[in-house]
């Protein structure tokens, strides 16, 4: 689902506030490695009912973080690509998808929620489906670039006579 996910954003911190809850603003991506238990935003996608799971357990403070698609990002990954020596087609496919990202730089990617009870975080996290493209093609490249890097940089069976 292509979200707009600017305008939610607006939305989340006006009801963090209207509820009276602090908000601690982190870094997105910054809990991942730690427990935490994901939100089904597919069958629960409204994020007032994560927060009044907090409010009901009696919490008053989430963390808040959001990240906007950076065009740097998209820039590393069009000069791995081309370093990459894999087919045609594949390298065309590649540079079209990167290229047709271009439209969503500085938009927002990704909207994380969280809060911590009993040791254990619980994560509301939304992206649209425009970032799911770009993660796919940034892992097709990451892998095709650690494969490029197990080949040898000799012929098998050939040696040299020095």
């Amino acid at each position: 689902m292509d979200l707009n996910l600017d305008t939610l954003k607006r939305e989340i911190l006006d009801y963090l506030d209207s509820a009276g809850m602090a908000v601690f603003y982190s870094n997105p991506g910054g809990l991942e490695g730690l427990p935490m238990v994901l939100w089904d935003t597919t069958r629960y996608p409204d994020y007032q009912v994560f927060l009044q799971a907090a409010k009901r357990l009696g919490l008053q403070m989430v963390l808040f973080a959001a990240r906007e698609l950076d065009g740097d990002d998209l820039d590393e990954l069009v000069l791995q690509l081309d370093a990459l020596e894999i087919p045609r087609d594949m390298k065309r496919d590649l540079e079209t998808r990167l290229r047709d990202l271009r439209v969503y730089v500085g938009v927002t990617c990704s909207i994380e929620l969280a809060f911590d009870y009993q040791s254990r975080l619980y994560v509301y996290e939304l992206q649209p489906d425009w970032y799911e493209d770009f993660l796919a093609a940034e892992d097709e490249i990451v892998t095709a670039a650690t494969e490029d890097d197990d080949e040898p940089d000799s012929y098998p069976g050939y040696f040299s006579k020095n």
